[in-house]
């Protein structure tokens, strides 16, 4: 049996229960994992939340989509994988659980040099932010405008900008300004004044818009600085997006998933994070049995980085 979370209704966070179900039996090119950690996502909780439909056959609903165990079982035809292999597994539907059945092209080798929490806050992430800054060609001279910056897919995107030759200006609350800083990067408080803030910064101009967040005031002002439009990009602003003619990325209704370019990413942040050139920012852990409570302190959070479920 794995302990599994479910959302039993379309709700808020009250709608999430610990339930046991018998652990499946493997087929053909699937693996078993013993999950040490898992990573959570925004989505996570919107996937209940009814903004994604309400169709009541798909209750109850497994929630989460990465996480980081061992191997303890394989099945037929696996090849690249053996029980007792660290692994991180994304994309991997329904992780919230002590336990979990992956095909093995969903697996990525887990360095050994990062923990079990940064490995399941990883991939996510990391992916999104490659994503972002592949679809607005992020490269040497440019400079960047992240909007959101110190949440787990803006702190990776922070240091994957820089690591490509980018200046970053990263929008925050002033409690993240250090740690933004400390990735390289030119932080900014939010709120009324931004476009001057930014301005005054970076008077050479900004010729890339990152919006994590989807607020009118990173929509606007991404609009008001940068003049090509195909380099914003923007992973929460489904009501705009199209209207203004901006890049909607990421897997809401009308986006460019990137399928390719995420699942090409995932051995390069495996191999970034394992020699110390991608750090991942871990802000709370929760028992998995806790998962509404990680829920209410993701929605309304402020604290940099990622919150990671612990079975």
């Amino acid at each position: 049996m794995a302990d599994v979370v479910v959302a039993t209704a379309f709700g808020g966070p009250e709608v999430l229960q610990l339930v046991s179900q018998s652990n499946p039996p493997l087929g053909d090119g699937q693996v078993r994992i013993e999950v040490r950690a898992v990573g959570a996502n925004p989505i996570d909780y919107k996937s209940y939340s009814g903004l994604m439909g309400t169709d009541p056959a798909t209750l109850p609903k497994r929630i989460g989509s990465e996480a980081a165990g061992v191997v303890t079982e394989v099945g037929a035809r696996v090849t690249t994988v053996a029980v007792g292999d660290e692994v991180i597994a994304f994309p991997a539907p329904g992780a919230y659980a002590s336990a979990l059945v992956v095909a093995e092209a969903e697996l990525t080798p887990k360095p050994a040099a990062i923990g079990w929490t940064e490995a399941a806050g990883l991939l996510l992430t990391g992916a999104t932010a490659t994503h972002l800054l592949e679809a607005t060609s992020v490269h040497v001279g440019d400079t960047v405008l992240i909007h959101g910056a110190s949440g787990g897919v803006g702190l990776i995107a922070v240091q994957l900008a820089v690591q490509r030759g980018a200046r970053v200006i990263a929008t925050a609350s002033a409690s993240a300004h250090e740690l933004l800083a400390s990735l390289g990067a030119t932080p900014v408080s939010y709120g009324a004044g931004l476009a001057d803030r930014v301005r005054e910064v970076a008077p050479g101009g900004v010729t890339v818009a990152l919006d994590l967040v989807g607020t009118d005031e990173a929509v606007d002002v991404s609009l008001e600085l940068v003049a090509d439009r195909s380099r914003i990009a923007t992973i929460a602003a489904f009501g705009r997006a199209a209207d203004v003619g901006i890049k909607l990325l990421g897997g809401g209704p009308g986006a460019d998933p990137g399928t390719d370019i995420r699942s090409a990413a995932r051995a390069r942040l495996a191999e970034l994070a394992g020699q110390g050139q991608l750090r991942v920012v871990i802000s709370e852990t929760f028992p998995l049995a806790e998962a509404a409570a990680a829920h209410r302190a993701l929605a309304g959070r402020h604290a940099p980085g990622k919150i990671v479920l612990i079975p």
